[in-house]
């Protein structure tokens, strides 16, 4: 029987990237200067498992650069090595490259392998600096003989006999063994390859960590009870004084040298005591949380997004023969036809139910967005000369899936301007009375059917003065008595920006046009407030999701048309005297005292009409972006919840419309794209 391996290689990788995910989480919350031992556990423990799948699977670019990573994290989780800032940004560029590198495999795009020879010799360069020896710590460590050192530190000896074992999985063998205690390599009487090992961890603990490279019927282990001279080995460079000193036990005679082992060791024990204390205090609460994040992951399976769309559709398809079935039974008899009215209301419940369960599966949390801008935050700042706090709120605001994707760019360029334009210098911070570190938060929220995103910053705040000045230079129509919300939105206009230097940050003028027509497109508005001086704040509001929609049905001659309810105002029916005709630009009709573009339908979709006069007819209000128009119609319908179907991927792109639905009768009704209805009238 063929084993398919794509299913196992698409598990490793899934799985890679969440933990290289993590990782960078963890780097960028780490507390320099005293790390939580749990975080660094965490960040080691992320490295190890890349590494031993990567190593399962023979990706052995990932291997090497992650052997060097775990080894430098090894070091620094057992306080052999002080963790530095330098230190924190080469794990980040270990994880970039890392990133690189699974992409190149999962994805088949290119790798960069000078940016990964750079990166492998930027972290071999902090094993280089641990291993010069330094002439302060000799004296503190020069009374305990190497064999001694073992024993005390050690409680268990094993010999691992391994059969068939290549040489490159020796060395690995053995590295890898050594993160367990101290592994030394030599031959038995059959020539086979063994190690010993003094380590304090169990049986299992070996099978774990051998797994990754050789098969469990492959290796034997034996428990011993050997000296550590027993085994054979080559003297260590830390054993020969690294060439330039001698043995450090010729240094001092037995006696004095048992004496300050001795004292030495009670010194150990009292400092390990109280270490064992804080950390105790420190693990506790989040003990508790991986204790409860355990048995979450317990509860949950990873399932194909292409099945869950699947599943989709067919509630789509069912409620819509839910609805036909409720249009069939309206005309029956309620009395004589009592329990099959009741079984049809029974399944309008239970497929409303059904539908709003499986559409829940689609909702992702917004931390899926907010986890990325951590990283590119720090390095931006770090670029920009900035120094900036980042904080977000509402990470678990879940948000559909086909949004979230959608939503990631145009969240990325609002970050980028915040830092770029909005929070200063620390230097001219400090002269406007602000704390050099500026504020960038980003927050979600539920608002009825909607999502509310605001990208918001404490820095100098939009110059109104600059904006019309390079508003009138691009051409644009503006006046110095503009409210400040309209002078926002020009910010918005192509090729618009404030830049006075271009960069590969900003100063192009593309981007926030940009963000503004994805928008749109996702259904949703931005807003902007700002303050000279206070900051900017950018509001993004979303619907929840875009395949399920609240409409209103209307019809036009013989069509029926889906308006979707979000852009709706008010609807009603105009007298003569409030339509206005516009030599050569067509008719307006007046509400409330506001001339508003009348759009009749029928001329958009050239149709035959069953009114022709407005006043005979239905006028709707619509509002996208802060701009009314009134749609000239012939009949409202009703209101209902649409299932949307694609009209791209089934026929073409149709002007004014965004896609269609299936109707209760059986008919296809198309859904109005009222943003480009309006933008083609303009």
């Amino acid at each position: 029987m063929t084993i398919d391996m794509s299913q196992f290689f698409q598990v490793f990788f899934d799985e890679a990237e969440e933990l290289l995910a993590e990782k960078e989480k963890l780097l960028l919350g780490v507390d320099i200067s005293s790390p939580d031992p749990e975080d660094l556990n965490a960040i080691f423990r992320a490295a190890h498992s890349i590494k031993g799948g990567a190593s399962t699977f023979g990706l052995t670019d990932m291997t090497e650069v992650t052997h060097i990573l775990e080894s430098l994290l090894d070091k620094i989780r057992k306080g052999e090595m002080h963790l530095t800032s330098d230190h924190v940004d080469a794990f980040l560029a270990a994880k970039d490259i890392l990133k690189m590198q699974l992409d190149g495999h999962r994805l088949g795009t290119e790798v960069d392998l000078d940016a990964v020879g750079d990166v492998r010799m930027l972290l071999q360069s902090f094993v280089q600096d641990d291993l010069v020896p330094k002439a302060s710590a000799a004296p503190s460590i020069a009374h305990i003989s190497r064999s001694e050192e073992v024993q005390e530190k050690y409680h268990h000896c094993f010999k691992v006999t391994f059969k068939e074992v290549k040489e490159a999985d020796l060395t690995l063998l053995i590295s890898e063994l050594g993160l367990l205690g101290r592994a030394l390599s030599e031959k038995n009487a059959d020539n086979q390859d063994l190690i010993v090992l003094h380590t304090n961890g169990s049986e299992d603990d070996i099978v774990a960590v051998c797994s990754f490279i050789v098969d469990a019927d492959k290796m034997k282990i034996e428990s011993v009870e050997v000296p550590i001279e027993s085994a054979k080995h080559q003297p260590s460079e830390d054993e020969l004084g690294y060439g330039f000193f001698e043995p450090l036990d010729a240094m001092f005679p037995p006696d004095e040298k048992a004496e300050q082992a001795a004292a030495l060791k009670a010194e150990e024990e009292k400092r390990q005591a109280q270490e064992n204390l804080v950390n105790a205090a420190k693990a506790q609460p989040k003990k508790e949380a991986e204790k409860h994040a355990a048995t979450q992951e317990s509860s949950t399976i990873r399932v194909g997004i292409e099945k869950v769309d699947q599943i989709i559709n067919l509630i789509g398809e069912l409620v819509i023969t839910q609805a036909m079935l409720t249009q069939r039974t309206q005309d029956l008899d309620p009395v004589s036809n009592e329990r099959l009215l009741s079984s049809v209301a029974h399944l309008t419940r239970n497929t409303r139910d059904l539908q709003e369960a499986v559409m829940s599966i689609r909702m992702m949390p917004m931390d899926y967005v907010f986890s990325r801008f951590p990283r590119m935050v720090r390095d931006l700042a770090h670029k920009l000369g900035k120094k900036v706090e980042f904080v977000t709120y509402g990470a678990s605001t879940e948000l559909d899936k086909g949004l979230i994707e959608r939503i990631v760019d145009p969240l990325t360029h609002l970050v980028r301007n915040s830092i770029d334009h909005g929070i200063e210098m620390p230097a001219t911070r400090l002269e406007n009375g602000k704390s050099e570190s500026g504020k960038l938060s980003l927050s979600a929220v539920h608002q009825g059917g909607n999502i509310v995103i605001e990208v918001c910053d404490d820095g100098g705040g939009l110059n109104r003065e600059r904006i019309l000045s390079k508003a009138k230079q691009n051409g644009l129509v503006v006046s110095d008595s503009m409210s400040d919300a309209d002078v926002w939105q020009l910010i918005f206009a192509p090729g618009f920006s404030t830049a006075e230097v271009v960069t590969d940050v900003s100063g192009r003028g593309v981007g926030m046009d940009v963000v503004k027509r994805n928008i749109t497109q996702m259904g949703g508005v931005v807003d902007i407030r700002s303050a000279k001086g206070f900051g900017t704040t950018i509001t993004i509001s979303l619907p929840l999701t875009l395949a399920i929609l609240d409409g209103m049905s209307i019809k036009v001659g013989e069509e029926i048309y889906i308006l979707p309810l979000g852009f709706v105002v008010e609807s009603l029916q105009p007298q003569h005297e409030d339509i206005k005709e516009i030599n050569g630009k067509g008719r307006v009709i007046k509400i409330r005292q506001e001339y508003l573009p009348l759009i009749p339908l029928f001329e958009t979709f050239n149709i035959q009409p069953k009114h022709t006069d407005p006043a005979n007819g239905i006028t709707v209000i619509v509002e996208v972006d802060g701009k009314k128009a009134a749609l000239f119609v012939d009949d409202l319908v009703g209101q209902q919840q649409v299932v949307v179907k694609n009209i791209e991927s089934n026929y073409r792109k149709i002007p004014g419309i965004s896609g269609a639905t299936i109707l209760g009768d059986g008919g296809v009704s198309f859904i109005l794209d009222v943003a480009a209805i309006l933008r083609s009238v303009r």
